[in-house]
């Protein structure tokens, strides 16, 4: 169960396009407004988590989760090898005026394919691995959901209370790169757990 939530967090707490619109609103100054988007991002999680979550469990075979697990962790690696060498890649941010709500928030976080990264190897292989079904795909999808609504709110806040840090290359650099140590070791327990 805790490679669930390590797998989630290094996926929906790295830099993405939501998690960066975030920083940005916060860095402009757009304060509850941007919450709200926050919140749309994590109703997105919890509707798409539900959906694949109950779909996943009866659309994928158990014979073939073993497969799914070895190419998923294959996956995995990948994004924390491109993570990782982005990380080394000296370029600057400049705060971009946008204006966000929760409408934008839940239609960018659904079309957004880094959602399908993080809830299909979750819900596919974690899930039936950590035997959750039922009511607890319910449950986990909640908490997963706001968890998902946290990562865009910790960037509107570091963005916010800490502008200067937030628009530092190498601050940001550093957190890709535990990032993508996190996917590494999620990434080898997908691949060797199986």
């Amino acid at each position: 169960m805790l490679a669930i939530i390590i797998y989630a967090f290094g996926v929906m707490y790295s830099p993405g396009p939501a998690n960066m619109l975030a920083l940005f609103a916060g860095i402009n100054g757009q304060g509850w407004r941007a919450f709200l988007y926050c919140v749309g991002v994590g109703v997105a999680m919890l509707i798409l988590f539900l959906l694949i979550g109950y779909l996943g469990s009866e659309i994928i075979p158990k014979e073939y989760q073993s497969v799914i697990a070895v190419v998923g962790g294959m996956y995995i690696a990948y994004l924390g090898v491109k993570i990782l060498k982005a990380s080394f890649q000296k370029e600057s941010s400049t705060a971009k005026e946008t204006s966000v709500s929760f409408k934008s928030g839940m239609v960018l976080q659904l079309c957004n394919p880094k959602s399908l990264v993080a809830i299909v190897p979750i819900v596919t292989v974690q899930f039936p691995r950590a035997h959750v079904e039922g009511g607890q795909i319910a449950l986990w999808s909640l908490g997963l959901s706001i968890m998902a609504c946290g990562a865009p709110s910790v960037y509107l806040l570091a963005g916010a209370r800490l502008k200067k840090a937030a628009m530092n290359p190498k601050v940001m650099a550093w957190i890709n790169r535990v990032m993508a140590c996190l996917l590494f070791y999620v990434a080898y327990r997908f691949i060797f757990n199986v």
